[in-house]
């Protein structure tokens, strides 16, 4: 059974960091490119990270470059994201994805998703 479960959503100033975590069965983990999109109110689902399942390879989205960080963590079968110097235009709510295509931009080609997880970024 697939299981995506995001944490580490929440309040930060502009400027400031925060570090999501995506908890995945071990099947999951070990078979799927694991990643992150984003939506925000009134806007369409868009591709912020990715790393394969091997952890060799790794993309990011051109607007999180230099600021975000995608990490696996084997020994718990999570997935990190770490974000520093948030912008106010990061706010969304971030989903935690599993998908078979790399880099997997297109939310339409994701096998599965996590509930989401808010981040909310203020001045």
């Amino acid at each position: 059974q697939v299981q995506l479960e995001e944490s580490g959503g929440g309040s930060v100033q502009a400027g400031g960091s925060l570090r999501l975590s995506c908890a995945a069965s071990e099947d999951t983990f070990n078979n799927y490119n694991l990643g992150w999109f984003r939506q925000a109110p009134g806007k369409e689902r868009e591709f912020v990270s990715v790393i394969t399942w091997t952890g060799v390879s790794t993309a990011y989205a051109d607007s999180v470059k230099g600021r975000f960080t995608i990490s696996r963590d084997n020994a718990k079968n999570t997935v990190q994201l770490q974000m520093n110097n948030l912008k106010l235009e990061d706010t969304a709510v971030y989903y935690c994805s599993a998908g078979v295509i790399f880099p997997g931009t297109d939310p339409s080609k994701i096998a599965y998703w996590g509930q989401g997880t808010q981040v909310t970024v203020s001045s």
